[in-house]
């Protein structure tokens, strides 16, 4: 029997497999239709949240997300969240309400150019207009979303047509699959054979991981091709966790977070000499790559991705367009049947190379990962996270700082640990939120935020979303009252900073005890430990309002050696 298109979007929603959506209520005839079915609507606060709740939600559950809104100035707070999905390649449908049909183009309330303003952040676009084509919309939005490079797909529902009628899906009919990467494209054979004998004959390769590799779940292919052919393995900020920092060949994250007192910062030199780099996954971005400097000229490029837009963007590469987990593997089958000798010989060197950079790391920063000295130092902070962090854990970070205590401070030890950062637009805020979208895809696993003062002010709203919505995050606010990245990327660029850097005091425990949640200011390493051990347990969202250093800042290329920055520091000391 027909049925509205509302119910329809609601029962296509269901037979995916939906069981969740991020919603505040509007379209409501869709959202009353889907909570008559069961569908969870988790109620965000702000837009621009709800999206970056999606996009944690995909990133976690490896499914495509959906998140619902209404038209004007909802939609355009989605705009940065969707743009983030759509830099890092996560898929999110976002369903949209649109004015009624008949009041289009007369200035209706809150009606908007959609498609322009939706055009620079999503890989399709459309609206549903025709109520027996809703089937065909459906698929063809989670189809865009999550086949090729996934990415964020819109399609507005105008609110007069979703009290129309709509048959039912034709005899036969599969919806599209949630699931990402849709289809797991295989490399062509001839370049998959190239590559293999690249490696095999390589002097010094060496694989770097971005976040493609997280999104196709290629950690154990990796791994399994570092054994095989003795190749050490790197990752972009993105592809943090892609393979356990604690593997013999595991290099740890590279990029611009190569500073004196970085994790790799040891392995500078040794990657500027190697000759032959796979990049799995990799947009060869400028964070990732320290502004284009790291990787030698010469080096032979191998360059797997699912876009094949993205091969050759900044490195000349042999071109392995597709899935980068089924390449891993058919990189690994061809492998097989060369000479690895050479490979295995090399192993101990590399491993000692590596274990040489660690040891050094840990040597260097011992002071400031075990200080007792108050204000806290974020990287005792991190180092203590790092200790107490179970084996399935998740570890979110907003952008700005904290993802660069996170990438080089927090180890990734497990497989199934998960690290996400916000490194598509690095929008300030979008931690807890991010936080909050992984819980709710991976309920069982304890979840740790970490978040600057700056950018947890951006969200605090959504403290009362995590206890309403019983989604148990622990948030841990490295509370330093500045803008610490903006503060000091001024003195090195200008010499001095802009009068916004300064924030007022802010209580952040008493925040979340006013929003239901736990709260604890945290002054001293003692209290850090106690409070820490507490919160990872207890199944309540816990605020941890860190008092941190205003002057530590973290290993950022080239920054430990700016005579403006060291100046500044100093006589901020003196003074």
């Amino acid at each position: 029997m027909p049925t509205t298109v509302a119910t329809a979007i609601a029962e296509s929603l269901q037979a995916r497999g939906i069981t969740e959506f991020f919603g505040q209520s509007l379209p409501s005839l869709l959202v009353l239709a889907a909570e008559d079915l069961g569908i969870r609507q988790i109620v965000y606060r702000t837009e621009n949240a709800a999206g970056t709740m999606a996009d944690g939600f995909a990133r976690v559950s490896r499914h495509c997300s959906v998140v619902v809104a209404q038209n004007g100035p909802a939609a355009t707070l989605l705009v940065p969240p969707l743009t983030e999905a759509a830099k890092v390649s996560i898929p999110v449908v976002a369903l949209v309400q649109d004015v009624p049909s008949p009041f289009r183009n007369k200035n209706a309330f809150q009606e908007i150019d959609h498609q322009s303003l939706f055009s620079g952040c999503t890989k399709w676009f459309d609206r549903l207009d025709d109520p027996a084509r809703v089937h065909d919309y459906l698929d063809a939005a989670f189809r865009a979303a999550t086949s090729g490079r996934p990415g964020p797909a819109v399609l507005m529902l105008p609110k007069d047509v979703l009290e129309q009628l709509a048959p039912p899906p034709p005899a036969g009919h599969v919806p599209s699959s949630t699931a990402f990467p849709l289809d797991r494209i295989r490399p062509p054979e001839a370049g998959i054979r190239a590559a293999a004998e690249a490696l095999a004959k390589a002097e010094r390769p060496l694989v770097i991981a971005g976040g493609g590799a997280i999104s196709s779940d290629a950690g154990a292919a990796l791994a399994r091709l570092s054994d095989l052919a003795s190749l050490p393995v790197a990752t972009t900020p993105m592809g943090k966790g892609a393979v356990p920092e604690t593997n013999d060949l595991s290099v740890g994250v590279i990029g611009n977070y190569m500073g004196e007192h970085g994790v790799t910062h040891g392995m500078r030199d040794w990657i500027a000499d190697v000759d032959t780099i796979l990049l799995a996954g990799s947009r060869t971005n400028e964070n990732g790559t320290d502004g284009w400097t790291l990787y030698p000229p010469e080096a032979t490029v191998i360059h797997l991705d699912i876009d094949p837009t993205e091969i050759g963007r900044n490195y000349p590469a042999l071109r392995l367009v597709g899935d980068v987990r089924t390449g891993i593997d058919d990189l690994a089958t061809a492998l097989r049947g060369l000479d690895l000798s050479k490979r295995s010989a090399d192993r101990p060197a590399i491993i000692e190379q590596i274990a040489g950079s660690r040891a050094a790391f840990e040597t260097n920063t011992a002071a400031v990962r075990t200080s007792t000295r108050q204000p806290l130092r974020p990287e005792r902070v991190a180092d203590e996270i790092s200790t107490l962090l179970p084996d399935d854990a998740i570890v979110v970070a907003d952008a700005s700082y904290s993802s660069i205590w996170v990438a080089n401070y927090i180890r990734a030890t497990t497989a199934s640990q998960r690290f996400l950062l916000p490194r598509g637009m690095a929008g300030l805020g979008w931690g807890l939120p991010l936080a909050l979208g992984a819980k709710a895809a991976r309920p069982g696993s304890p979840v740790i935020c970490v978040v600057g003062d700056g950018g947890f002010a951006h969200c605090w709203a959504e403290i009362e979303t995590a206890v309403r919505e019983h989604l148990a995050v622990v948030v841990v606010v490295l509370n330093n009252s500045i803008l610490g990245f903006q503060k000091h990327a001024e003195i090195v660029q200008f010499g001095r900073p802009t009068s916004a850097v300064e924030l007022g005091h802010v209580d952040h425990a008493q925040i979340a005890t006013a929003c239901g949640a736990h709260g604890r200011t945290v002054h001293s390493d003692v209290e850090l430990r106690d409070a820490l051990v507490k919160a990872i347990v207890e199944p309540t969202t816990t605020v941890l309002d860190v008092i941190t250093d205003p002057d530590a800042y973290p290993p950022v290329t080239g920054w430990d050696t700016n005579h403006a920055l060291i100046d500044h520091l100093a006589h901020q000391q003196l003074n």
